[in-house]
């Protein structure tokens, strides 16, 4: 006689391949979510890391903090209703150089108006940029920022730059090198002051 209870039925055969194939299913499944959610956060991630954090005219003028070779401390916001003049130069830029003394005769035309120059220079060397301003004599305010680390926040890449701040704001941007002394950017400035 066939014992019954000893034969394998077709529910028990199946039964345990069931919840495996389920098992398996659920496992793809989940990967195919973490991969889709890691995916999109990557691109969520890039497309930030990628926006335009420049600074923009009428934005607000990144904040930093430096002190000049002169001893003066800076800020974009340190100068209540006088006129910040920020440009970033290099010794190895031939544009930043011619446009070095314009600059000058500008910030002398300007002292006693409330306008400040601060140039930032970018040279990594420090001692090429001691020895251009012993031979150059400007009559701005200078620093170097070797690590380019105030240049990177206002967006700046290329050379010579400069930022126009008043209370803490980005006024114009010149992204060449200018005639400091020239009617339009005499009568700008005037129309700030």
């Amino acid at each position: 006689m066939l014992d019954t209870h000893k034969l394998p039925s077709t529910v028990d055969t199946l039964g345990p391949v069931v919840p495996s194939q389920t098992r398996n299913m659920n496992i793809n499944t989940l990967l195919r979510v973490l991969l889709v959610t890691f995916t999109i956060a990557f691109i969520c991630l890039l497309g930030w890391n990628l926006r335009d954090t420049s600074a923009k005219v009428g934005g607000a003028a990144p904040a930093f903090s430096v002190h000049t070779d002169q001893g003066q401390q800076i800020t974009p916001t340190s100068f209540g209703g006088k006129v910040l003049v920020l440009n970033f130069w290099a010794t190895w830029c031939p544009p930043c150089i011619q446009e070095i003394p314009s600059l000058s005769i500008f910030q002398k035309r300007f002292t006693n108006s409330g306008v400040v120059v601060v140039a930032i220079s970018v040279d990594k060397n420090a001692q090429k940029y001691r020895s251009f301003l012993d031979k150059v004599h400007v009559s701005f305010q200078t620093v170097r920022d070797g690590n380019s680390d105030i240049s990177s926040q206002y967006g700046t890449f290329q050379f010579p730059e400069t930022y126009i701040i008043k209370d803490g704001r980005i006024m114009r941007k010149f992204a060449n090198a200018e005639d400091w002394t020239s009617d339009d950017v005499t009568q700008y400035i005037q129309s700030l002051l």
